[in-house]
């Protein structure tokens, strides 16, 4: 499972999703993208499973590029604790990925192939998706 090897802050606050990427908004490793069309929050384990079917998919005629990475950490209280005492500890990683962010990229296949391949990894992410080519 991917997360940092360090932070600066434990926990962190939980902020807002609202406008678009800073960055990586365009296809610039690969030929092919899949391109996040709505905010969402990515976590490790399906960062995990879209990197498990694309390397599953490409085997060795491709090659794929992910573009996120789990750099918060999300919190969360046992189950039937009492309101107060403190936030709760860190249960899992997410990437925060906003409107029109490259989440992965493919290369080395045709197009008709890299839709399928990234149709196939769009149905595990929590967030609607579209198919970009290189501009």
């Amino acid at each position: 499972m991917l997360m940092p090897k360090k932070t600066k802050y434990r926990k962190v606050q939980r902020g807002r999703m609202k406008g678009v990427a800073k960055g990586a908004r365009d296809v610039a490793f690969g030929e092919y993208g899949l391109q996040a069309v709505e905010p969402a929050w990515m976590t490790a384990r399906q960062i995990e499973a879209i990197r498990v079917t694309l390397s599953r998919h490409l085997k060795k005629i491709g090659k794929l590029f992910l573009r996120v990475f789990p750099h918060k950490p999300i919190t969360k209280k046992p189950a039937e604790t009492r309101m107060g005492k403190g936030k709760g500890g860190v249960e899992e990683w997410v990437a925060v990925v906003k409107r029109e962010r490259i989440i992965c990229e493919v290369s080395g296949v045709d197009e008709k192939q890299a839709r399928s391949i990234l149709q196939s990894a769009a149905y595990k992410l929590p967030m609607k998706t579209k198919f970009v080519k290189r501009p």
